[in-house]
């Protein structure tokens, strides 16, 4: 018998009478019709023949605790990378100019991003006027601060705590002052420290307030992420810019510490929601090709706005000023609610076509598309499923899948330990015992340096996705990370061990030195790793759920930051304990990196099946990619199977079928590829 060559036979098929079945099998009934053959009982036909075969499994538990992800049919509306965005004009001139909307604001979040180090830097102070029965010791009195200092490296003379141990008389009667004068070095007369004198036992404020707009952010990129999912982008975007001019402008307007730590909550919240929903908005406007340069652009925008802070608190002089010219451009905004359009492929990921069906023909008409031009038929099936009912679906629903959790989680923790250990790298750079920066004395050079570090490390990261990948380059940096931090803390102890030994003269500026430079590598590649995380979790997460699963890496970014006020407000104790438990997860990462999939060129997932979808494949490229190798090599795929039969013409599950009776069983062999079924004649 000959058949055709896509014609595969190959399974064993059997018909069991009512209430029988093979033991151990796990299907209540196997039901096969062959058409060409008029009767069960005679030979195959030598006329080529087709099998269908219906399993009906019943009610069973899900495999290993998953819920699979419901399915959907492939039809146009759901292909909007390969159909509906081309049918559209593809990346053209309207989409371009809602992309240049979502990056304008992106300087003014940098300014407020970047305002603490403005509003709560620490001044240098000197008390005029001591209490009066410390007299004695007003010539201690006369200066507390020699050089100036930033907001991450403060004085330890602020402190009257015990915290320093061999200079806890000292600080004591430094501290015992009724009147103070500040010198701040941040381009602004007053802010929030000089205004409220937040030094000595008041200092641990200026921590909770660095602390209100960090956790403000953590809780906003939660609860906004799931509400983008569910209301859309577009309402969380306009609600989140008039809570921020409300929140933001009073903050300016505070009377006491409490109610400026409270506003900066508030204020740090809506942020979160400017910020997520603009970085979703910009990857869902865009084609394969352009979302990684379009989103890089952004970042770049957010890097100005942080070079452009020590500018704008010079010209501002006064903290409340600053934050009022930070928060009022945000007014442009609220046009927004009538050029910006909802997300596209929000709206046909949920099934809402009625708002789909008008706004595709908006986009079309800004692109001056012909939509009668339809080869695709996309309107006929836009037309059909106008009926259906709008199917929303929330983030918690990640849990019940194997490989989409897996893939956020994974990018969560690196995310988390880059920017954890970016601060390591920071504090790393300072004067442990003068808590002075080791390269410059300068508040303007620190934070410049910092800026400087950031945007090469951006730079450096176009061309290294463009070559190696999303997964590519984010292993990359992370090693570089790993190798930075495990060099910082085991060689430049090492090198002070045995200093003697290698004839080392300066042993401790060797190690200065060295410190130094693997902070600035460290710095340089963690800075690459926590924004290339996020990307990539941008395009993993399915559109559906995209707000929450990125909402949740952003978070976890979060939670990396605010290890630098924790630090700070425990004066750097466990600081060393701190940097290895961070080091350690850069490891784990490394091998983490590896079960995550290539994303480049491919269309962005839709539903949770399309996510499910997104496998890990071989970081390195095969030999030959067209080449599929088989499972056994081809001389063992050519054995005959036909005679497994037991003598006699009783089949082997015979003897443990339920209630006796008789089975008739049809064996096929199965012939990759060629479909050879002679053998069966």
């Amino acid at each position: 018998m000959t058949t055709d060559a896509h014609f595969q036979c190959g399974i064993v098929l059997s018909e069991h009478e009512e209430g029988e079945f093979p033991c151990g099998s796990s299907y209540h009934w196997l039901q096969v019709a062959m058409l060409g053959a008029a009767d069960p009982h005679t030979h195959l036909s030598a006329k080529p023949a087709m099998a269908v075969v219906q399993l009906e499994t019943g009610d069973h538990q899900p495999e290993n605790g998953f819920v699979s992800p419901e399915t959907t049919s492939a039809g146009l509306l759901t292909r909007i990378d390969g159909a509906v965005l081309p049918f559209l004009g593809g990346f053209g001139k309207y989409q371009k100019q809602l992309i240049v909307l979502t990056w304008i604001p992106a300087i003014f979040i940098g300014f407020s991003q970047y305002s603490d180090n403005f509003l709560l830097a620490q001044p240098n102070n000197t008390c005029i006027q001591p209490l009066a029965n410390v007299t004695n010791h007003s010539a201690g009195l006369s200066s507390l601060l020699d050089s100036p200092k930033n907001s991450s490296a403060r004085p330890a003379s602020i402190y009257a705590n015990g915290s320093y141990s061999s200079h806890n008389d000292t600080t004591s009667m430094q501290c015992r002052c009724s009147e103070w004068t500040f010198e701040l070095h941040t381009g602004l007369v007053q802010n929030v420290v000089t205004k409220w004198s937040l030094v000595c036992d008041s200092a641990w404020k200026v921590h909770i307030a660095k602390f209100s707009l960090l956790v403000g952010s953590i809780f906003g990129y939660l609860v906004f992420g799931i509400l983008a999912d569910w209301f859309g982008r577009h309402p969380v975007l306009i609600i989140s810019v008039l809570f921020m001019l409300v929140f933001g402008l009073t903050v300016a307007f505070s009377v006491n510490v409490p109610m400026f730590s409270t506003l900066r909550f508030f204020e740090g919240f809506c942020l979160a929601g400017i910020t997520l929903s603009l970085y979703v908005l910009r990857i869902e406007l865009c084609l394969p090709g352009w979302r990684f340069s379009m989103t890089m652009v952004a970042s770049f925008v957010v890097l100005g706005g942080q070079l452009l802070m020590p500018m704008v608190a010079y010209l501002c002089g006064d903290w409340q000023v600053l934050q009022a010219v930070i928060i009022c451009p945000l007014l442009l905004m609220l046009s927004y609610i009538w050029i910006f359009p909802e997300s596209l492929r929000w709206l046909l990921a949920t099934q809402q076509y009625c708002r789909s069906k008008w706004i595709m023909g908006h986009i079309a008409k800004k692109n001056r598309v012909n939509m009668e031009l339809d080869t695709d038929n996309i309107l006929t099936e836009l037309q059909k499923a106008l009926q259906k009912k709008p199917k929303k679906t929330c983030i918690v629903k990640m849990v019940g899948t194997r490989n989409l959790w897996k893939n956020i989680v994974v990018l969560c923790v690196n995310s988390l330990t880059g920017y954890g250990i970016h601060h390591c790298f920071a504090r790393s750079m300072m004067d442990q015992e003068a808590m002075e920066t080791t390269m410059f004395h300068n508040f303007y050079a620190d934070y410049y340096t910092m800026a400087g570090i950031a945007v090469a490390s951006c730079i450096a990261l176009c061309p290294a996705v463009g070559l190696m990948g999303r997964r590519g380059g984010l292993l990359m940096f992370m090693i570089i990370t790993a190798l930075a931090s495990l060099l910082q803390l085991g060689l430049l102890n090492l090198l002070g061990k045995y200093s003697v030994h290698l004839n080392i003269d300066s042993s401790d500026t060797l190690n200065k030195n060295f410190s130094v430079a693997f902070s600035i590598i460290g710095m340089f590649s963690s800075h690459a790793v926590s924004n290339l995380s996020i990307f990539f979790c941008a395009e993993i997460t399915p559109t559906v759920i995209r707000g929450g699963g990125l909402g949740l890496v952003l978070a976890s970014a979060g939670f990396g930051m605010l290890t630098a006020p924790i630090m700070e407000l425990h004066n750097q104790k466990g600081y060393f304990l701190h940097h290895i438990i961070f080091a350690c997860c850069t490891l784990i990462c490394i091998i983490c990196i590896l079960l995550l999939p290539e994303t480049r060129y491919q269309p962005l997932p839709e539903t949770l099946a399309d996510g499910e979808s997104y496998t890990r494949q071989p970081l390195l490229p095969p030999r030959k990619p067209g080449e599929q190798r088989l499972l056994l090599p081809q001389s063992e795929s050519s054995r005959d199977y036909t005679r497994v039969a037991a003598p006699g013409g009783i089949h082997p599950h015979d003897n443990c079928r339920r209630g006796g009776g008789r089975a008739r069983t049809v064996l096929l062999r199965l012939q990759a590829f060629n479909g050879d079924c002679s053998h069966l004649e």
